[in-house]
Parts: C-alpha cells; structure tokens; sequence
C-alpha cells in the first residue's frame, strides 16, 4: 500500500516537471496578460497592443522613465480629464479630512459649548443616564451643524468650488477654508485668553486678527467655550438646587433623616423642566449665544 502511494507521488511529480519543462522551454517566448494568440490576433498586432511600450532600458531622468513605460502606472484624472484635480489628490485630501473631522468638530466649533450645556442640564435634573449620551451628543451635532451653516456655506463658496474648478491652488485652498473658521473662532473668544497664549508663545504684539497665528487661536477658543459653557451650566443649576434645598428641608423637619433628598426631588425638578418647556429655553438661550 504506502509503496503504491510512493510511486503515485513520484509519477505527478515526474508529470509537473516535464510540464513547466514545456511550458518555459519549448513554446513561444512571446507571451502576453492579454491572450491575443488565443483569440486570432497576430504577433505583430499584439506587439502593437501590449501594455508595455517600449523595451526595458536604461534611465536617467524622470521623463525617460516615464518614456520607457516599465512599471504598472494608475492615472486617475477627474472629470474625464477636463478638470484640474486629479482623483487621487481628492481622496487624499477626503482621507484627511475623515481623520481630522473629529478633531476639526471639537476644536473648532460650536459642539464644545453645546455637549457641555447638555451634560449640566442631565446632571442638574439628576436623572443618571437619561437622556443617554448618543441622544445629546447626536443633539449637539445637529445643532453644531445648524450654528456652523453659514460658515460651511462660506468655506464651500470661497475654497472647495474654486478649488474644484482648478482656479486657485492647494495652498490657497487651505487658507480660504480655514479663514471663516478662524473670524467664527475669533468671534467666540475672550481677549485675555488671547492675550495668555500670545504670552506663552512668546508674542508681544499683533497688528490685527491675521496676525494671530491659528495654533494660538485654537486653544484660546477651546478655553473660552468651557467657561461660557460653565457658565451656562451654573445659571442652569440654580433652580434645581433651590428644590433640594426646599426637598432636604422638609424632610428634615418630618424626621426622615435616612430618606435622600434626591430620591424624592428628582420627580419634581423633571416636572419643573416640563412645566417650564426646559428643552427648547436650553436650547434656544444656547443657540442664540452664538449670534
């Protein structure tokens, strides 16, 4: 048995052997991806067709390697090559703004104040984990991207459609993009947070808004939106604090001293919110502190 199996194995490999044998000494050396001799088409018209132009050569420059045409070379153009931005400086560019995109909706727009209000106003009702977190932080883009409108609107007309267009270039497409977002930045923030990280860069003076440099406008935005947003959250907690008081007091008075306030308050302070149409005070106050 196992000697019959042994010359089997030896009679496929002797087969194998003999095949590429023939394969790569005895037929034509004239060999292309694309089969024309299988299909009826001469050597001389395959010759023609072939992806590969000219012989394997020698270069020296840049332009005769791109003459020789020896390597695998993907040109995408776009628009069917009438336009002036090629398809993969647009994915590159698409690429890096979807890794960037959450830092860009946290550093440079409205969403900071926002998501901050809304976790003071779940914390101030006491209500734990309701609404959750993916309900206020899907609010808060919503609204960010209500607030940030006119300013998307201007960084689409002023960079992204000249940019497509091939009227300007790269690099005045990113200074044309970023100046909306830097006059709603500067719009946003306080002078003395300006004022701290010139001083910690290390700038005595600037001439005007443009001359503050964007690594300085950034962090001195981001600390100006947690103190408006503190400061929101502070006026927000007054009233539901005024109901633990009033809630811990009585029960003090009636002697249940192990039952917490909080357990009995909560209702209240929730139906305060409702009497009171919470939701959209919160949120239109929040809104309007941007106009």
């Amino acid at each position: 048995m196992n000697m019959n199996i042994t010359r089997k194995a030896r009679r496929s490999l002797l087969f194998v052997t003999v095949f590429l044998a023939m394969v790569f000494f005895i037929m034509p050396g004239n060999i292309y991806a694309s089969g024309f001799n299988d299909i009826g088409i001469s050597d001389d018209d395959a010759n023609e067709n072939r992806t590969i132009i000219n012989d394997p050569g020698t270069a020296e420059t840049a332009e005769d390697l791109r003459e020789l045409n020896v390597s695998n070379n993907l040109s995408i153009t776009y628009r069917n090559g009438e336009g002036n931005v090629s398809g993969t400086l647009r994915i590159l560019i698409t690429l890096t703004l979807v890794a960037l995109a959450p830092t860009l909706l946290v550093m440079m727009t409205s969403f900071t104040r926002i998501i901050v209000v809304m976790h003071f106003v779940r914390s101030a009702l006491g209500t734990q984990s309701a609404p959750p977190n993916i309900v206020l932080i899907g609010l808060s883009l919503f609204l960010t991207f209500f607030i940030m409108n006119p300013v998307l609107t201007q960084v689409n007309e002023t960079a992204v459609q000249p940019f497509e267009a091939g009227e300007i270039t790269q690099e005045e497409f990113f200074e044309s993009a970023l100046s909306p977002l830097r006059e709603f930045m500067y719009g946003q923030t306080q002078a003395k947070d300006v004022r701290l990280f010139l001083d910690i860069e290390g700038i005595e003076t600037v001439a005007s808004v443009d001359d503050i440099p964007t690594r300085v406008l950034i962090p001195s935005f981001i600390i100006s939106e947690l103190r408006t947003a503190f400061i929101i959250g502070f006026l927000i907690y007054i009233p539901f604090i005024i109901i633990d008081m009033v809630t811990a007091s009585t029960l003090m008075s009636m002697g249940m001293m192990m039952l917490p306030p909080t357990t009995i308050s909560m209702p209240f302070k929730v139906l305060l919110f409702v009497l009171a149409d919470g939701w959209s005070l919160v949120i239109g106050n929040v809104v309007k502190t941007f106009y």
